[in-house]
């Protein structure tokens, strides 16, 4: 790697890649959300809108667990459907930061059409930190950060300066720049366009905090703009999450080498892969799900049965037992015993075949 900064070099920013590397990667990506895509254009409104909210909600959460900031579903969701108009019964409440996440994620996808604009940005950036505040600390809020910006890590006293960001009297200049990419109609693939974008911003680093999410929200808003669509089905945070160590690496290596960042580019696009993958995982789930109820929609059930019938179809952890379906269902021994009896006599459980007092129950019906 370089001793300097990407941003340091004499042709900063003219990005550039080698097209004839990532044009197998580049065409397999296509294929493959194209085939995702289609597939969910073929489901009816209901698993649409299941699906949506839940890529949607996975996206706000892992985003913000990138940064080490831990979000309720529950109220993540809960925020999400009263944003999206759904009658949202059992509302969960939730916080400032969280309303201000779901509204900056739902403008980023439902508006993706829209120019972005420094004051679209500093409005992102206020509903990120609603209070003022980051850690405790108070931060510029809805403006550019002011002074040196390094991005480090380890403890106090021993930490690792792993980036330092531009000068602040340059971002202004340099986010022109950065804003004529995102909303001139150029010749640059839209999921390139997309990668790029993201190393670009948080290279810039015009916030005092929050920069990491803000880039994540810029690059599904290219990706909706990319398909078309007001909706998103799969979430790139998602997968970054589930091996950050890689994505810091590789943002590390992209911002003190040279401007070709074909490296950037590959990861993101094999991460999206990835994120297309896990997405068309949860919408066979989602299928199979419906199926399942629809098999056993002439059966009478109680809510207790409805509750643990879902939790065993979305993957129980450990054994179901008649404790701890008392425990799950909040009702005695004796009534989870007998809900357990009903749905072996009409053919819906099983036994595990572990013939003793702990017992386990599977589901049987399983399309």
């Amino acid at each position: 790697m370089s001793s300097i900064y990407i941003w340091q070099r004499d042709d900063w920013p003219s990005f550039t890649w080698d097209i004839e590397k990532l044009l197998p990667l580049l065409y397999d990506t296509v294929r493959k959300e194209s085939l995702f895509l289609g597939r969910i254009s073929s489901l009816n409104n209901e698993v649409k809108e299941s699906s949506f909210s839940n890529a949607l909600t996975d996206e706000i959460i892992s985003s913000s667990a990138i940064e080490n900031i831990t979000l309720k579903r529950d109220s993540v969701r809960s925020s999400l459907l009263a944003q999206l108009g759904f009658d949202n019964q059992g509302k969960t409440n939730s916080d400032h930061y969280i309303e201000g996440a779901v509204s900056i994620a739902l403008d980023a996808v439902n508006n993706n059409d829209m120019m972005l604009t420094k004051e679209r940005l500093f409005g992102w950036h206020s509903m990120l930190f609603p209070n003022g505040l980051s850690g405790g600390k108070r931060i510029i809020v809805g403006n550019w950060r002011k002074g040196d910006m390094y991005v480090v890590s380890g403890n106090l006293g021993k930490e690792i300066i792993h980036y330092e960001a531009p000068p602040a009297e340059r971002i202004d200049k340099e986010i022109d720049t950065f804003l004529s990419f995102i909303n001139e109609n150029n010749d640059v693939n839209p999921l390139i366009k997309a990668a790029v974008a993201h190393l670009w911003f948080v290279t810039i680093h015009p916030f005092g905090d929050g920069n990491g999410r803000i880039a994540r929200t810029i690059s599904e808003m290219l990706l909706a703009r990319a398909d078309g669509m007001r909706q998103r089905y799969y979430s790139l945070s998602a997968e970054i999450m589930n091996n950050r160590k890689a994505y810091y690496d590789v943002l590390e290596y992209s911002q003190k080498s040279t401007l070709n960042v074909t490296k950037f580019i590959e990861y993101f696009l094999k991460t999206l892969q990835e994120a297309i993958a896990r997405a068309d995982e949860k919408v066979s789930h989602t299928l199979s799900k419906t199926a399942f109820w629809d098999s056993i929609r002439l059966i009478p059930l109680n809510e207790r049965e409805v509750k643990l019938i879902n939790k065993l179809y979305d993957g129980f952890e450990g054994k179901l037992t008649t404790e701890k379906w008392a425990k799950l269902a909040k009702c005695s021994h004796s009534t989870a015993l007998r809900d357990i009896k009903d749905l072996i006599e009409k053919g819906i459980l099983v036994e595990d075949g572990c013939k003793s007092k702990n017992t386990g129950y599977l589901l049987k019906q399983v399309p």
